[in-house]
């Protein structure tokens, strides 16, 4: 039987890893963008596009530790600026489409904590976007539904859920500052 695209990607990423460096990223960029190219009759492909779940895990590495999921967005829906602590993120969009900001912390001269947004990118069906350590970004679905794969280096939700080591922004008054708790 072929080997289908999700098991190469896995297969891939897994013989390249190690500790961040350009050449990691590189790989698991191009490991990512050939699984985009995969034909939606491969069976895992397929049920994504069918169910449309909000998120499904489709792969979690018991050794290395990263994590391959998909998300289905709604048109419209927007992600406020965050970052992922100490993980690194990719994001690569099946279909539809994403624009994602980039932001850039500054504290004025009375101490406090701000953003300033840098530019935004859409990211089309087959593009990869990139997030390393402390990047900020912002997401919102400007062509839905949208189906993104979303592969992180980590457990995400060990990061923010129980290390609260990912920093979540708000809107206050026209400033996008930390939210607190």
């Amino acid at each position: 039987m072929a080997e289908h695209s999700l098991e190469r990607f896995i297969k891939g990423v897994a013989s390249a890893w190690g500790p961040l460096s350009s050449e990691l990223v590189a790989a698991c960029r191009q490991h990512l963008e050939e699984l985009l190219s995969a034909p939606a009759s491969e069976d895992w492909l397929a049920a994504l596009l069918c169910q449309a779940p909000a998120s499904h895990e489709l792969h979690r590495d018991r050794t290395k530790g990263f994590v391959l999921l998909a998300h289905s967005e709604p048109e419209g829906l927007y992600r406020p600026p965050h970052d992922h602590g100490r993980g690194w993120v990719m994001y690569g969009m099946v279909r539809g489409a994403s624009e994602m900001g980039s932001y850039y912390r500054i504290k004025d001269e009375d101490g406090r904590v701000t953003l300033v947004k840098r530019h935004a990118t859409l990211v089309r069906a087959g593009q990869v976007q990139v997030y390393l350590p402390g990047d900020i970004h912002d997401t919102l679905c400007s062509s839905g539904p949208a189906l993104l794969l979303r592969f992180t280096e980590r457990d995400l939700q060990t990061e923010d859920q129980e290390e609260h080591r990912v920093t979540r922004y708000h809107d206050q008054d026209g400033r996008w500052v930390p939210r607190q708790g």
